[in-house]
């Protein structure tokens, strides 16, 4: 049994709801309380909006994000079947055997998925993503272990995270079940996977070219492209240091006035833009701030006009297009 993401079926919402800020800090102290209940508070905003998907990572707050869901499940066993749940694995910290490293072997991915449904506390995971490409990645391998883990309904389809199309193309030719998303740092203040098509054949695009490839070869394979980093930390929606660029200063302006013209938040504008695009990319709000999340929700309702989104384009680019 498998789930179609938003790319292909437009009943679901293309917002992902992505769980790295819970759990408290990133160190070994306990799960309190008060963790859970900004997790519960986090979700019951997410769900609100029509989220459905949420995006965890073994690693996020030392495996406590996850923990936080497993007690949200433990106190409302419903809660489950309301979402479908992400994971990652692929990312390791400095320990007896080595500095910080990234490990897609068969055992450290079938550890992994095992340690996260304990966190969890649920049966079984809606998408496995590896977390990091592994320069000592083996597909073989990799497909043994999906082999072995779907077989067990341990976890229903597989993804990737920060993976260019070079990388992308062994793994996929050797897989038993296609890919079905790629979590990529898309935002109004990351634009190199745009800059790649819209600058081709120009200076200004020369260290972008491998994003061009990137997202044509997902959309050609309808793997998913999944937009971390999407409210862009907040800068362009209140939140920008005050020694923020000049573009990001022009740029949050530009969004306010925009979404006094629409009649939304910011951070809606800031995901309508991500929105637009043809290749039907989903954002991931990582904001642990109910009323934020809630700031978001009217993204999907948002038409921005060919000249706003070229104009946020231009502002955060901070100059002309070729």
């Amino acid at each position: 049994m498998t789930y179609p993401s938003a790319t292909s079926d437009p009943t679901l919402s293309r917002l992902i709801y992505g769980c790295m800020g819970l759990g408290g800090g990133w160190n070994h102290d306990p799960l309190r309380t008060e963790d859970v209940a900004k997790a519960r508070a986090a979700v019951e905003a997410a769900l609100e909006i029509g989220i459905e998907l949420f995006d965890h990572a073994n690693i996020y707050t030392l495996g406590k994000a996850e923990q936080c869901f497993g007690e949200l499940f433990k106190q409302q066993p419903g809660l489950r079947q309301r979402m479908r749940l992400q994971t990652k694995c692929g990312i390791r910290f400095a320990d007896a055997d080595g500095p910080k490293r990234y490990d897609l072997s068969a055992a450290h991915i079938v550890e992994a998925v095992h340690a996260s449904l304990r966190r969890l506390h649920t049966d079984y995971i809606d998408v496995l993503m590896l977390h990091r490409p592994d320069p000592l990645m083996e597909p073989d391998e990799v497909n043994n272990a999906w082999r072995l883990l779907f077989g067990a309904g341990k976890v229903r389809q597989l993804g990737v995270s920060n993976m260019h199309a070079g990388q992308l193309r062994p793994l996929v030719a050797r897989l038993e079940t296609p890919l079905v998303a790629n979590q990529l740092e898309m935002s109004l203040l990351k634009t190199a996977w745009l800059d790649a098509d819209t600058c081709f054949n120009d200076a200004q695009a020369q260290q972008s070219l491998v994003w061009g490839d990137t997202l044509a070869y997902c959309q050609s394979q309808n793997i998913a492209l999944q937009a971390w980093g999407a409210l862009a930390r907040g800068w362009y929606s209140g939140g920008a240091p005050d020694d923020a660029p000049a573009p990001v200063m022009a740029t949050s302006q530009l969004v306010r006035e925009l979404a006094h013209l629409h009649a939304v938040a910011p951070e809606s504008i800031v995901l309508a833009w991500l929105l637009k695009h043809p290749a039907r990319i989903e954002p991931v709000i990582g904001t642990a701030n109910p009323a934020r999340i809630r700031a978001c929700g009217d993204a999907g309702r948002v038409v921005l006009t060919r000249g706003q989104w070229y104009a946020l384009y231009q502002s955060a680019r901070g100059r002309d297009l070729p």
